[in-house]
């Protein structure tokens, strides 16, 4: 069994490496989006829109959903700057709220496909 006998070792490191750590609260928020992305539901609707966006209803159907579900996953993920929207007369169009969020699941999806 590998069990260090000092309580730190590499004292220089762990200081180092603890400077990287974001504060709590950062790491909060980094934690509400994993668990909104962990959800099959919210992470198909981010999936449909990565190329491009839809109005409430098309995702609908997309996702196999009724119009209310998917109004409520999308406040969410819009809430944590996932998503975005625009209106178009009487029409709200969602899309991915900016390249990081792409990123984060292209980068998700190459892993998972590796």
């Amino acid at each position: 069994m590998d069990i260090c006998a000092e309580k730190c070792i590499n004292q220089e490191k762990v200081k180092q490496t603890a400077k990287t750590i974001p504060p709590p609260e950062v790491i909060e928020q980094m934690v509400d989006i994993f668990k909104a992305l962990s959800d099959p539901g919210r992470l198909k609707i981010v999936l449909a829109l990565l190329n491009q966006e839809h109005c409430v209803c098309d995702i609908a159907v997309i996702c196999n959903q009724t119009d209310s579900a998917i109004s409520h996953q999308l406040r969410i993920l819009r809430t944590l700057k996932i998503l975005k929207n625009r209106r178009e007369g009487k029409s709200i169009y969602y899309s991915i709220d900016d390249d990081h969020v792409i990123s984060l699941i292209n980068m998700s999806l190459d892993h998972v496909r590796h």
